[in-house]
This record gives structure tokens, C-alpha cells and sequence, in this order.
């Protein structure tokens, strides 16, 4: 995890479950696995937030939220999808109101299976989508240069041309 520029913030949210994700993932935060060592900070607000940490199916009702606060994140951002539920809707399938997994909503780029899915498999899934945070952040900032040298280069051919226009020396 040597690429992590800062700590790493995770926003925690459970849908349509049995909970056994949910006490999977508190148990990432209790002193046997102690997340936090790492910097991992389990936040409330999706504006302070860079990882996504969905457990549960997604139904009618939670949609709108899931969207809602993957929205309010800021760029980049990271989606892991944990447990069965989560990845696929689970034993919750055939249910009238799930859509599915997290991925019919938003999208996700780590899944991590298993019901419940054991902390450890938790923890590797969020670690594999700080990589793919890094990734997006690299992306981010060179997309940011590039736009930056179009605006140096357009300025400067707007004053090449009031040069030779107007006789601005």
C-alpha cells in the first residue's frame, strides 16, 4: 500500500441483508483486525469519503440512496461490492423487489464474495480498490495536465494573434 498518497476513507452503507456482511465489516474495525492502523477511516459522509463499501442487495426503495450518495462522493471514487448480496442479490434473488446487485445501480470495481464474506476477505477487497483508486487518481491527473496544456496553448496562440492583429509589442 506504499501507492496511498493519504488515508484512505471509506463510507459504509447496507441494503436489502441478512446484516452478516454488516458484523463482517464492524468486526474489520475491532482490535483484532484493527483496520484503522492502516488509516482506513470508516466515515459518515460520502463528501469525505474515496472508497464505497456496499453490503446487501439493491431494491426499490434504497436505489435512489445508493445512487444518491455515490453521487456525492467526490472523484475518484471506489465502489466494493461485499458479500453474495452485494455482488449477484444472493439467496434474495427471487425476491418481487430487488433489482440485483449493487451493480444495477452504480458501478462496481471490486467484488468480494462469500456469505458472509470473512473480514479478511473484506479487507483485501477494499486494499485491491485503493490500487484501483490510484489508478483512477493517475487518470485524474493527467487528464488534468493535458487540459491544462490546451488552456496554456490556446492563451498563448490568442496572443500570438492580437501580436500580429493589433501590433501589441
Amino acid at each position: 500500500m506504499s501507492y496511498i498518497a493519504k488515508s484512505p476513507w471509506v463510507i459504509h452503507y447496507d441494503g436489502s441483508s441478512c446484516n452478516g456482511c454488516d458484523i463482517e465489516v464492524l468486526a474489520c474495525l475491532t482490535p483484532m483486525y484493527d483496520v484503522e492502523r492502516f488509516g482506513i477511516i470508516n466515515t459518515g459522509n460520502p463528501k469525505h469519503a474515496d472508497v464505497f463499501l456496499v453490503t446487501g442487495s439493491v431494491n426499490e426503495q434504497n436505489k435512489d440512496v445508493v445512487k444518491q450518495i455515490y453521487d456525492q462522493m467526490p472523484e475518484p471514487k471506489v465502489v466494493v461490492a461485499v458479500g453474495i448480496c452485494a455482488c449477484t442479490a444472493g439467496v434474495f434473488k427471487q425476491c418481487y423487489n430487488i433489482m440485483g446487485g449493487v451493480d444495477t445501480v452504480i458501478p462496481v470495481d471490486v467484488y468480494v464474495p462469500g456469505c458472509a464474506a470473512r473480514p479478511e476477505a473484506i479487507i483485501d477487497g477494499v486494499v485491491k480498490g485503493l490500487a484501483v483508486l490510484q489508478e483512477k487518481r493517475d487518470k485524474l491527473a493527467k487528464s488534468e495536465e493535458l487540459a491544462e496544456d490546451a488552456a496554456t496553448d490556446e492563451s498563448e496562440e490568442t496572443a500570438e494573434t492580437k501580436t500580429e492583429e493589433g501590433g501589441e509589442n
